[in-house]
């Protein structure tokens, strides 16, 4: 009997992380209305004359995110609180107030005429992407710790 309330009990463990897994990837259409205050300001501040295609949430098992497509292909990622975490310019380059000061002043002193075309960060790094493809990574006291 004990050996078949064990099984029955893994079974189940199963069963709810088999479910919880497929509910972590549910992503749902919003209205920009819809966003965190955080991340209605950036847009109306650095995105003003961009036409969003679409605003999604997307729903994990621990967390929330946010994701805005512009028309022109660009797109911009903010976590559950409305803080960018990802900026990707297809047709532009990434607005100068997203950059932090000390990287833009790396990409001016040592690239000098190249544009930062993508920006992602977390809470350990920053990663850019230059105008002609170059990739930089930087820590979080803005030091370069790779270059691919």
């Amino acid at each position: 009997m004990k050996k078949l309330i064990k099984k029955l009990s893994v079974l189940v463990g199963i069963m709810v992380l088999t479910t919880n897994v497929v509910l972590a990837d549910n992503d749902k259409p919003i209205t920009v209305s819809q966003l965190p205050t955080a991340a209605q300001e950036i847009l109306s501040r650095e995105f003003s004359g961009n036409k969003v295609a679409l605003a999604k949430m997307e729903t994990g098992i621990f967390d929330k995110s946010y994701e805005v497509i512009f028309t022109n292909g660009d797109k911009i990622e903010f976590d559950k609180s409305g803080n960018w975490t990802e900026v990707s310019c297809r047709s532009s380059v990434v607005p100068s107030n997203l950059i932090p000061s000390q990287i833009s002043s790396y990409v001016k002193t040592n690239y000098n005429g190249q544009s930062i075309v993508e920006i992602e960060k977390d809470s350990n790094e920053y990663e850019i992407k230059l105008s002609n493809g170059l990739e930089i990574t930087f820590n979080k006291k803005y030091q370069v710790i790779d270059i691919d």
